[in-house]
């Protein structure tokens, strides 16, 4: 998945300072006319993630403290164990597949509206799995978060409203 390569660990160091304990990216130099040495770095963009220009490209800021912290680019994704997208911790920042990374979701997905009822369903390995018919969106709600409590091992947590 890296696409990032040109961009080393030492560069990044010289560039920006991370602190692990808050997951905030600051400069170490001034790149720039409005940029200050000490401003925190980079946008959050539109998806919620934090993005930080360094040498012309553009990173998402997730990425960075990984190779930050551990002096190589991720192989695989990087997940937020919490669910949100800017907290840059490293404790929040796990490497995962893509598979894993999508588990670890916190919106509630499955549960649509058929003549008046609600229905659930996960899915698993690419297959949609029918988990039932109920009354009300809550109750098909609960049904969804039950069956992805025990189907979805990478699952951490109760889902966030966003």
């Amino acid at each position: 998945m890296s696409t990032e390569p040109t961009l080393t660990a030492d560069r990044l160091r010289e560039v920006l300072d991370y602190d692990p304990d808050t997951g905030v990216i600051r400069y170490r130099v001034r790149v720039a006319n409005r940029v200050r040495v000490g401003d925190v770095a980079g946008t959050i963009c539109h998806d919620g993630y934090r993005t930080i220009r360094v040498d012309v490209k553009r990173y998402p800021a997730h990425r960075l403290a990984w190779l930050y912290v551990y002096g190589a680019w991720p192989e695989n994704e990087i997940d937020h164990r919490n669910g949100v997208r800017d907290d840059n911790r490293i404790a929040n920042l796990r490497e995962a597949t893509h598979e894993q990374n999508a588990q670890n979701r916190h919106r509630v997905h499955g549960v649509s509206v058929n003549h008046k009822r609600w229905f659930a369903r996960i899915m698993i390995d690419g297959l949609a799995h029918y988990l039932g018919t109920f009354d009300t969106p809550e109750a098909a709600s609960e049904a969804y978060l039950a069956a992805k409590a025990q189907l979805h091992p990478y699952w951490e947590g109760q889902p966030v409203n966003r």
